[in-house]
């Protein structure tokens, strides 16, 4: 047997802003990336560095599937989301949903997705998935990726029972449609309380506080690997090519301000979004001076990069 669900589309660059966008698309709602992650309070900043890593990670957003929980919010949508520790229920799960004609989001383990070259263990990584045959299943990831893909069943299988950090326990999720709140008033809510997160963080690796602490770790970093020749551009790319979009989803972020301001009329969005701007190509430098070596220069930047966010998000935070 084989469901397949026709026109289910979208083209992104960062995963879990393209499945929610394919899924929105099929319920007639056409949102942009950057909207989808700005509604979705995605901008932030990690520091993480634990003892099982092989080596530290800068991460620019919220936890997964935040983003789609508050931008369902804010859109007025109903997430019907449903996990399990089951192979054969998580299937049961996503067959009904997609033999009602609906397109199921799922969060799972790129490392065992058959189209994905680069085979490195991600458990926070979102697909559409819009249909099965026999053998495989029909996807939609990001334009980077394929945009429309298939990998095995058995593949997928895999790829949603992985245990390990960021990973869910087969989680999908539907959407539907069941208001359509003030847009203005939802980009002035998700704007503040992304500002508010930003500056606020609950631990020193968060936020403004963590781009400062990156600063002052980084500087440490080729005593924390036997190969810099590997580990130190890889921690560039995932920056600047693993789905955020580049400059570690600035980019993003300052063209979600640049929409909103077309929006909302507001001095603060205006000036957001200038300062946003200027803050997106530094992140890229500090990309290209990892890649390179050039640590102490890397920390500089990051220094700076730290007050400048904290200024910008103070004046979202308005």
């Amino acid at each position: 047997m084989a469901v397949i669900i026709e026109n289910v589309s979208f083209a992104g660059q960062h995963c879990e802003t393209t499945a929610l966008g394919a899924l929105l698309r099929h319920e007639g709602l056409d949102v942009s990336e950057p909207m989808l992650f700005g509604l979705g309070e995605g901008l932030s900043f990690v520091y993480w560095d634990a003892k099982n890593m092989g080596f530290p990670f800068l991460g620019g957003r919220v936890k997964p599937f935040a983003l789609t929980r508050t931008a369902a919010e804010r859109l007025g949508l109903t997430l019907h989301v449903q996990e399990t520790s089951s192979s054969r229920k998580a299937w049961q799960n996503v067959e009904t949903a997609l033999s009602a004609g609906r397109p199921v989001g799922l969060q799972l383990d790129s490392y065992h997705l058959e189209y994905f070259t680069a085979k490195v263990h991600f458990g926070g990584h979102f697909v559409a998935m819009r249909g099965y045959d026999s053998t495989h299943a029909h996807l939609v990831d990001t334009a980077q990726q394929g945009g429309a893909v298939t990998t095995s069943l058995a593949s997928l299988e895999k790829a949603r029972a992985e245990h390990g950090p960021m990973t869910a326990r087969n989680l999908s999720f539907t959407i539907s449609r069941t208001g359509q709140p003030d847009r203005g008033d939802a980009i002035r809510s998700a704007i503040s309380a992304n500002a508010q997160a930003f500056l606020n963080p609950p631990i020193a690796n968060l936020g403004h506080r963590g781009i400062a602490k990156a600063a002052k770790q980084v500087l440490k970093w080729l005593d924390r690997t036997d190969d810099p020749a590997r580990d130190l551009p890889l921690a560039a790319t995932l920056m600047e090519r693993g789905g955020t979009g580049g400059s570690l989803f600035r980019a993003i972020y300052r063209d979600f301000l640049a929409e909103a301001a077309t929006i909302v009329d507001d001095d603060s969005i205006r000036e957001g979004h200038r300062l946003y701007a200027e803050i997106a190509p530094l992140w890229t430098e500090v990309a290209n001076h990892i890649t390179a070596q050039r640590l102490d220069r890397a920390s500089e930047i990051l220094t700076e990069l730290a007050e400048k966010e904290r200024h910008a998000m103070e004046v979202l935070s308005r």
